[in-house]
């Protein structure tokens, strides 16, 4: 497997690794500048030499891999027999620099309702290396024709058409999935405020709408819900920044995008 395949695939199981290069080579050294190995939890894919670099390249990225905010590093070697390392000697007569780069699992973000406001907010965070669900009940709301125009996404769009159900979603999304409900029926929204709150492990829970709005579906929430106070406060609404009060659809979706991203700043620590 190529190390374009081995990110790809960390990336789609939404796993943790390491992208480990040879960065700079003087003198005789296992491999040239620019050999790569990817680093996961249990499996590594490719090669930067073998021996002694790499066993302490893939120990070094695994403790990177637990680290909150690692950055990428540079570890340096010495290739002769003067030098012993933990995994042993190696004395090709060079030295060695080795890159690690952490490969974080990206942010997800699930929107529930692609209308006006939905489809302004997923253009913005389609610029951002994301997994982005797309969910609605509509199906000409989340057809290939309207989202064309996310077409060069650098975010991951999967689309959901979910004509009856669109909380059964929920069970599919990976664990901190950040879930905004902004759909065309506030039913359907009440509903999927009901299961977000059942369903553990999602990340923030958003809901669009008024103050009036809220206070119906808090009451029910609890009323019918059987939900506490405490489980109930996990939905924040109004969804955004509070100093942004501007109501067209680009504006909103700003809004809600910049209060996402400092979300994503706070998961990453």
């Amino acid at each position: 497997m190529t190390w374009v395949a081995a990110v790809a695939r960390l990336r789609e199981r939404r796993e943790t690794g390491v992208l480990v290069t040879v960065a700079t080579v003087r003198g005789h050294a296992p491999r040239k500048a620019g050999a790569k190995l990817v680093v996961g939890r249990t499996e590594t894919w490719g090669s930067i030499g073998g021996g002694n670099i790499e066993a302490v390249a893939i120990d070094r990225a695994r403790e990177l891999m637990d680290a909150r905010g690692a950055e990428p590093e540079l570890m340096e070697f010495a290739l002769n027999d003067k030098v012993s390392g933990p995994h042993g000697v190696q004395c090709c007569g060079g030295a060695v620099s080795v890159l690690l780069e952490p490969l974080p699992v990206v942010p997800a973000v699930a929107v529930f309702g692609v209308g006006h406001v939905g489809l302004e907010l997923s253009r913005i965070l389609a610029r951002h290396e994301i997994d982005l669900h797309l969910v609605d009940t509509r199906p000409e709301m989340v057809s290939a024709e309207r989202l064309a125009v996310l077409a060069d996404a650098v975010a991951q769009v999967h689309a959901h058409h979910v004509p009856l159900l669109p909380e059964e979603v929920l069970a599919e999304l990976a664990p901190g999935t950040h879930v905004l409900i902004m759909t065309h029926d506030h039913a359907e929204d009440a509903a999927l405020c009901d299961a977000a709150l059942r369903t553990a492990g999602l990340g923030s829970i958003g809901l669009i709408g008024s103050s009036a709005k809220w206070a119906r579906f808090r009451k029910r929430l609890a009323d019918e819900g059987g939900h506490d106070d405490a489980t109930i406060d996990r939905i924040t609404t109004p969804i955004g920044l509070p100093d942004i009060t501007g109501k067209e659809p680009a504006t909103i979706a700003v809004s809600v995008a910049a209060s996402l991203l400092l979300a994503f700043e706070a998961d990453r620590g």
